[in-house]
């Protein structure tokens, strides 16, 4: 497929446009997810898109994945770094359709918990359920989402090459990067998303085309 070097900008506001023009947007909620190694900070690409939706009439909730990571008891019964328990155990999926997805299927009531487990402390954030309006977007962000039958409207997937996935990864991190190979190698991202972005650079993405994409 075509690949177009976009800047950062141009690419925040094509993805507000792309949102804007799903079906049902500005009637009922929509759930969009960022998909990317923490080395790809996926985080900062939703954070970027709240002002723009936001502008186009769509109020946004954001909800990091890592506020549903199952508790460390789980995650870590096979060691601090096992790759295999980092692939398939670290989320909690149940949690994450339960109290953010499911609630804003149609007819849902929109309320939704915007986290659930503090990361660091392993305990419950007692965080409020807020409720998104009808015709709002959650931006979700998180590594390793794709492949999950996830209800979400639109996937974003900023992809790295194995060489900059290293580079960019944290030393103490290192022992993750098999698991990203594992994810690139069975669910494949770049395919599974509706969007992928080369994220090598930040500075400088490039946007994989996709038939009739603007």
């Amino acid at each position: 497929m075509p690949i177009r070097p976009i800047s950062p900008d141009r690419l925040v506001e094509l993805l507000a446009d792309r949102i804007a023009a799903l079906p049902g947007a500005g009637d009922r909620r929509l759930r969009v997810a960022v998909d990317g190694a923490p080395a790809a900070r996926p985080g900062e690409l939703a954070d970027a898109l709240v002002e723009p939706l936001r502008l186009r009439g769509l109020p946004t909730l954001r909800v990091p994945a890592a506020g549903f990571l199952r508790p460390a008891s789980v995650r870590l019964e096979y060691g601090k770094q096992d790759a295999d328990s980092y692939h398939d155990l670290w989320l909690d999926d149940g949690a994450l359709l339960r109290e953010v997805l499911d609630p804003l299927e149609p007819g849902g009531n929109g309320r939704v918990l915007p986290s659930l487990r503090d990361p660091v402390t392993d305990r419950a954030t007692r965080a409020p359920y807020t409720e998104l309006p009808p015709g709002g977007v959650l931006l979700l962000d998180g590594a390793l989402l794709l492949g999950r039958w996830l209800p979400l409207e639109l996937t974003v997937h900023l992809a790295l090459s194995p060489a900059a996935l290293e580079r960019r990864t944290a030393p103490e991190d290192h022992w993750t990067l098999p698991a990203f190979a594992r994810y690139a190698a069975e669910t494949v991202p770049t395919e599974a998303a509706d969007l992928t972005v080369r994220f090598d650079d930040p500075r400088h993405p490039a946007l994989v085309e996709l038939p009739g994409l603007r």
